[in-house]
């Protein structure tokens, strides 16, 4: 109790602090740099909507007004440039945030594209920044180079992105300035703040020198690299892409190029904001739902669709894995720089309900005609909760998408067999550390855990958590309540959660859409008349029409929500902090700084 209280006490503080972004300050240590700049980044409020609805109307970058006493460009680059390069980021992220941006860079400009199919002709207008981000004033500004990871939480506060390689030629086409570009040789010094100013000083000489018929404000190209967002990156995790540069005839310096890690940020690299909001044949898009869309991303990109068009953010890793035909994985872990070799890994494989993609179970703010399942689970900020609520392990989600994103279908075509394979090969990943595996499942992901038990007869000691989030249609009581049984016995490290409402009485278009029996609130009914005979439940009724059954110390616990209005909540279970409390139950943080089935808990972590 005393360990539920203390994180009450430090979610409290977390979310109810405000803690200032003055121009200058005295720095964090290393050690709490990106954690002090991701809570920042947290409480951060949008000042405006970024991008106007319409064309017509002007386009802006949604920073604060420049306070009356920001530090000059010249001024920042001598401040950071002792730091390491962690604060480095740290600083000149605030800054930006904090609105010390020049003035000339907040109006954003607008490139045209077409593309010409055999039936359709699309068109469409996107907005980007007029030259790459910098910090201070008209009069003496310096351009930033950063890391991915920062810099996809600078877009994201902005509600912007990062060009793709079709987009940043589309930029060089249109701008009113082409500069020559001015490279410095290479060396060792390439990623220091002194040749950061040194390059930045010769750009900014060669725009000035053109200002008096092209002022500050117009849109210019040639000056840098972009560091972009690529199809390829989906294949090599912990690198970052960038390309361009281009010449004076139009041919990029740099073609697309992803041989550096994410850690690597040197002079030549430039970041061009792009608006999300985005015009495509006269309606309102988004930069995201293009790329995703496979009949309009060609408007924005050469490499075909981009499902996820974005780097991981701060503190953050994404990789994939192949290892059984049709199935798709993909690894959400710290940051090589935040995962410890001496804490446990602890494995949650989720196994992604039907119809959704692992983008959108992982979800993210919806901007404009994108899906509506990006909003409703967000497992990645959830997860994003539960590394604040658990420090003594390692969290990794795997991500599980069958192919036709159906688990059912995937099983009979395949069968079981090869289901114990998928969690061996992300396991192997980790083979340095202790590993403790949770499985958990929502919808039709339940046939994977009933699938894999199948395949492996009894459950492994080192699978520490079940967790089924509407998920168990699959129960059998002949095949499956001894196996719970024996394995909840085996240790107190062990822990069940399953999540079910009332979908016996639920219309769907004003009829049943489940027979009693089938449903997720007849097998969990089913589950919990078998489990009794195991072990004594302790069941309350909470004021959220919520019937709570649990045993063995808090870690078997069956959560049977009554529906009375026979709404659809299947996923709303889920949504309303049911990955967290399925994850959390009979640990000390459960129910601490959020309540199942209570307001979203997490949303200061959807990015």
């Amino acid at each position: 109790m005393r360990q539920g209280a203390s994180f009450r006490r430090n979610f409290s503080l977390f979310f109810f602090s405000s803690p200032r972004l003055p121009p200058s300050r005295e720095l964090p240590s290393a050690s709490s740099s990106i954690l002090s700049l991701l809570l920042a980044l947290s409480k951060i409020t949008f000042v405006a909507a970024l991008f106007s609805a319409t064309a017509a109307q002007s386009q802006s970058l949604a920073v604060p007004a420049r306070p009356a006493d920001s530090v000059p460009g010249r001024q920042i680059a001598t401040h950071i440039s002792s730091l390491p390069v962690a604060e480095r980021e740290v600083e000149l992220s605030r800054q930006i945030l904090a609105g010390n941006v020049p003035p000339f860079l907040r109006h954003l400009c607008p490139v045209s594209v077409t593309n010409i199919s055999p039936a359709v002709t699309n068109v469409a207008t996107f907005f980007v920044a007029p030259d790459y981000l910098c910090v201070g004033s008209d009069d003496d500004f310096f351009f930033t180079p950063l890391r991915p990871s920062t810099t996809q939480e600078i877009a994201w506060q902005l509600n912007a992105s990062l060009p793709t390689r079709k987009m940043v030629d589309a930029i060089y086409a249109a701008a009113e300035i082409k500069l020559a570009p001015a490279p410095i040789p290479p060396g060792p010094a390439m990623t220091t703040v002194p040749v950061f100013l040194e390059h930045s000083d010769a750009v900014r000489a060669q725009r000035l020198a053109c200002a008096a018929a092209h002022p500050l404000g117009a849109l210019t190209a040639g000056d840098k690299k972009d560091v972009v967002i690529s199809a390829r990156l989906a294949g090599a995790p912990g690198k970052v892409a960038i390309y361009g540069w281009h010449k004076t005839n139009g041919a990029p310096i740099q073609p697309l190029y992803l041989g550096h890690t994410d850690q690597w940020a040197d002079y030549s690299h430039g970041i061009r904001l792009v608006a999300q909001n985005m015009i495509v044949d006269g309606t309102n898009s988004s930069v995201r739902a293009v790329l995703a869309d496979p009949k309009l991303c060609a408007l924005l990109s050469d490499e075909g669709p981009i499902d996820d068009p974005r780097y991981p953010f701060l503190g953050e890793r994404i990789s994939r894995i192949s290892s059984v035909p049709d199935v798709e994985i993909e690894l959400n872990e710290p940051a090589p720089d935040s995962f410890a070799s001496n804490k446990p890994v602890w494995l949650i494989a989720y196994a992604l309900p039907n119809g959704n993609s692992i983008a959108q179970t992982a979800g993210r703010k919806p901007a404009p005609a994108e899906d509506w399942r990006f909003d409703i689970q967000h497992i990645a900020a959830q997860t994003r909760f539960l590394r604040f609520a658990v420090t003594n392990k390692t969290i990794v989600v795997a991500y599980l998408q069958a192919a036709a994103k159906s688990w059912p279908a995937w099983r009979v075509k395949h069968g079981d067999a090869q289901l114990p394979a998928i969690i061996d090969a992300i396991t192997a990943r980790f083979s340095t550390n202790q590993i403790e595996i949770s499985l958990a499942s929502h919808s039709g992901g339940g046939s994977f855990v009933f699938g894999w038990l199948n395949a492996v007869k009894s459950i492994p000691t080192n699978v520490l958590r079940l967790a089924f989030l509407d998920s168990d249609y699959g129960y059998d009581s002949t095949r499956h309540a001894q196996l719970f049984a024996d394995w909840l016995r085996t240790t107190p490290n062990h822990a069940l959660c399953v999540l079910a409402y009332d979908d016996a009485d639920t219309l769907l278009n004003g009829k049943p859409f489940v027979t009693p029996e089938g449903g997720t609130w007849g097998r969990t009914h089913a589950m919990l008349k078998d489990l009794s005979g195991f072990f004594d439940f302790h069941s309350q009724t909470n004021n959220r029409a919520i019937e709570s059954y649990a045993a063995l110390d808090g870690r078997l616990q069956i959560l049977l929500h009554e529906n009375p209005e026979r709404k659809i909540l299947h996923t709303v279970q889920v949504e309303r902090n049911g990955f967290i409390h399925a994850m959390l139950v009979g640990t000390p943080p459960e129910s601490a700084g959020y309540e199942y089935f209570g307001d979203p808990a997490y949303s200061n972590w959807i990015r």
